[in-house]
């Protein structure tokens, strides 16, 4: 075990750039320093400002970046050829890269475009160009060495950007956020922008409840909205604690595990249950083989969701089985951290995982249902399609 910089994100109102920034701009980072460093960018037109606001009687930092000129966007190639030749430090344009990659992978497979071409306002903007290279820096300033996060809340109604009306949260939200731990609330407006789940799901080793730590500061970034059921603020608190050598590859979460023995059903449903607990949300789905009482043999149910989807799963199973009632508990789960990462190959653009093992190394895994779709249209054994997209991925 050895000390490091902790900080945790307690994102009870969601997440922003520029709620990020607040929070690092309150916890010590210069703002002048910040914006004489995102200068070495080759960008004009925009400009750091900083104003000190209360959310619900708390005193919280706001960052507003103003944009002189809204008429220029980029696609994912000229902003990443922007930051790759620009002087940043090494560290700062790396995590800066993984930020807008995350977004442009998310946009691309939404408006069914490719990963370099992918052109949208949003992200090619000076503001979204600010927070997220603003972030890495600021990330670097303060030396923070692991980051912990909550479980995100999720707003609800529609928001208004350059493609129309869209449902909150965001499709491109949404997509990113895919594996982390999320939760519904009733808030009618966007509290995870497409921007902030990039640089949380960036930033953060696990999710989950707050860790062991001396605390040191604190930090308050403030949104813009003023809502009534909760200051609409990122609080992030920097201190010192523990950490095992591998914990950085790791991922950190709670889940539900429902489970139901049934032994008097026709085992044709099976199928079809299994089928619909994953469209409620189910993380994972078993069956296994038991002998109950009276010594009859049965099929034990169990079923893995996040917490915001556990009365969906039971309802499910009591509506379509024979089952009498479910029994259900809490749990803490550990993951490898993974990423989802879409390469243009010979056969047409192909999905698949990028997983950090516990000894650092990286490994890449095609999604399944790419190797069925090119075995079937190639008319290949499936194992042959499998290497095929192995091949292309491990060279990405």
């Amino acid at each position: 075990m050895k000390n490091c910089k902790i900080a945790f994100f307690d994102c009870f109102c969601g997440i922003s750039g520029d709620m990020t920034l607040g929070a690092f701009v309150d916890l010590g980072v210069p703002a002048k320093w910040l914006e004489d460093e995102l200068s070495r960018l080759p960008l004009e037109g925009f400009k750091i400002e900083t104003d000190s606001v209360f959310r619900n009687g708390i005193k919280a930092r706001k960052i507003f970046v103003a944009v002189s000129d809204h008429t220029k966007s980029r696609n994912y190639a000229q902003i990443k050829t922007l930051i790759s030749q620009s002087p940043l430090p090494e560290k700062v344009r790396q995590l800066s890269l993984d930020m807008f990659k995350r977004v442009a992978v998310a946009e691309a497979k939404i408006h069914g475009s490719s990963l370099e071409k992918v052109h949208f306002h949003e992200v090619g903007g000076l503001d979204a160009l600010v927070d997220m290279v603003g972030t890495a820096l600021c990330f670097e300033y303060l030396g923070i060495e692991k980051v912990v996060t909550s479980p995100l809340p999720l707003g609800q109604g529609f928001v208004n950007c350059s493609h129309g009306t869209i449902p909150v949260p965001s499709p491109a939200t949404l997509a990113i956020l895919k594996g982390v731990p999320t939760y519904g609330t009733d808030i009618p407006c966007e509290l995870i922008t497409p921007t902030g789940a990039a640089i949380i799901t960036c930033l953060a080793q696990s999710f989950g409840n707050r860790p062991e730590m001396v605390i040191d500061k604190i930090g308050y970034g403030a949104g813009t909205r003023e809502i009534k059921s909760r200051p609409n603020l990122l609080r992030v608190t920097m201190g010192r604690g523990q950490d095992g050598d591998n914990s950085d590859t790791l991922r950190h979460d709670r889940v539900t595990l429902v489970e139901s023995c049934i032994d008097d059903m026709n085992p044709e449903i099976f199928g079809y249950l299994m089928e619909m607990l994953f469209v409620d949300g189910a993380l994972d789905v078993v069956w296994a083989p038991v002998f109950m009482k009276k010594n009859r043999p049965g099929t034990l149910v169990q079923v893995l969701c996040h917490t915001d989807h556990r009365e969906r799963i039971i309802q499910r199973i009591l509506s379509e089985t024979t089952s009498l009632g479910v029994r259900f508990n809490e749990m803490e789960r550990r993951l490898l951290s993974r990423e989802s990462v879409t390469v243009r190959t010979r056969f047409g653009e192909v999905t698949g995982k990028k997983i950090r093992g516990i000894d650092g190394k990286k490994r890449m895994v095609p999604e399944f249902e790419d190797c069925r779709t090119l075995a079937l249209e190639k008319g290949i054994p499936i194992r042959k399609a499998y290497a095929q997209i192995q091949k292309a991925l491990d060279q990405d």
